[in-house]
């Protein structure tokens, strides 16, 4: 027994200076690697003198040959933004109780008198405002009820602005819309001589003009000028007896086209033509069908498409035109166009389209421009029985068939040149 303990015991010494060993060299090893060379040297034969103390690591890599390094440029600088109206150069006033500037602009740019004395107009919403700035329309005004809805506008384009800050109350008084946005600004009315048209716009624009004639409804025009910007028209004139082109409804109605397409307004009949590129074709639409004008007279003022005021003109020619029947002679008081489908070919180089109002319809100078310039009438038959269509729905049928026709020429002319 005594000799089992023994040999039992003498099997268990070794163990103890293994362990001992094993965790001695271990905490060799661990020092090595906490201490910090001196020297350190390079396959090349390069050595680098260390110096006592914390030394990083960046620097033993780029002193290798084997890891080069491009060199990279001193950071510039961060562009320092502005982030308060005052760093920016922008102030706004606030309105306080009682304060009657809205109220009064108000007054001036909702009447057409003051619009066209003062040379003002009103655009009320962020997308119209920012398509006017982006148009280069100067701006006089700003009315808002947050500031974060002038933070989404250009600040270059507001230097030199009035800023006024007013309630929400007081701007939804005055607003035309059923939600009010916040935002109404007051510019200068545009010049389309002096207007940027977006790239796009102008790239798709196409020889086809639009001459609007006694268009009374707000709604309509804005309509026909959306409709206008949509078939590529290079621009729009507006004739003496039209609605004001700058006013809040058919700005509403419009949806931003009155800065995509040039407009001109207030012309008379004799200064159109100098608007009109030359040898332009000047085509009218028609009020009337087949059916209607085999059952009317040919005297003038039986014809809807004949404009009111025009009617004492008209009856003096008519009378004259009797008195010449009773002498044997004959004498037009219309201009004779001939009629036309809408759908065959009219569309040439340049084409202009003229699009009477509703109530008034065509005037006399309109078909007499029509005549001069070799154009026709174009019709768009409907179902006997149906008045004649809207003038804004009548206005872009014809522009997109116009559209249509130029673009098919323009495919037949590239094909024929290759």
């Amino acid at each position: 027994m005594a000799v089992l303990v023994k040999g039992v015991g003498c099997a268990s010494r070794p163990l103890l200076p293994l362990i001992q060993t094993w965790d001695l060299d271990a905490r060799r090893w661990v020092r090595a690697l906490r201490r910090s060379p001196v020297k350190v040297l390079f396959p090349s034969g390069q050595v680098l003198d260390r110096k006592p103390g914390k030394q990083p690591r960046k620097a033993v890599a780029e002193a290798s040959p084997h890891v080069p390094r491009p060199k990279q440029p001193p950071p510039e600088p961060p562009a320092q933004t502005p982030s308060t109206w005052e760093e920016s150069g922008l102030r706004y006033d606030k309105a306080f109780p009682g304060d009657k500037r809205l109220s009064s602009v108000m007054t001036v740019v909702k009447s057409r008198t003051f619009r066209e004395k003062q040379g003002k107009i009103l655009l009320e919403g962020r997308r119209l405002i920012a398509d006017a700035l982006k148009a280069g329309a100067v701006p006089k005004t700003f009315f808002f009820s947050r500031l974060d809805y002038l933070k989404e506008l250009p600040l270059d384009k507001l230097k030199g602005v009035s800023l006024i800050k007013v309630k929400f109350e007081d701007i939804k008084e005055w607003s035309d819309l059923v939600t009010p946005q916040g935002i109404m600004g007051i510019f200068a009315k545009p010049d389309h001589v002096k207007m940027t048209f977006p790239a796009t716009q102008l790239h798709h624009s196409l020889p086809l003009l639009l001459i609007c004639d006694n268009l009374r409804d707000p709604g309509n025009l804005g309509t026909i000028l959306r409709s206008a910007a949509g078939a590529g028209c290079s621009k729009v004139l507006l004739t003496k007896g039209c609605v004001d082109a700058w006013e809040p409804k058919v700005l509403r109605a419009g949806m931003g086209a009155h800065f995509l397409v040039p407009i001109v307004s207030n012309l008379d009949w004799e200064a159109v033509p100098n608007y009109l590129p030359d040898d332009t074709r000047v085509y009218v639409a028609d009020n009337c069908g087949f059916y209607d004008q085999t059952q009317r007279s040919n005297k003038a003022s039986d014809h809807g498409w004949i404009c009111d005021q025009q009617l004492s003109k008209l009856h003096k020619y008519e009378e004259e035109e009797d008195e010449d029947l009773e002498t044997g002679t004959s004498k037009d008081c219309l201009p004779k166009l001939e009629v036309q489908s809408y759908d065959l070919d009219w569309a040439e180089a340049s084409t202009a389209v003229v699009i009477g109002g509703e109530t008034h319809g065509l005037s006399l100078e309109s078909l007499q421009l029509a005549e001069s310039t070799g154009g026709k009438r174009l019709l768009i038959p409907v179902v006997p029985g149906v008045d004649s269509l809207n003038s804004a729905m009548a206005a872009s049928i014809l522009l997109f068939e116009g559209r249509r026709q130029l673009r098919l020429r323009a495919e037949h002319l590239s094909r024929d040149r290759s």
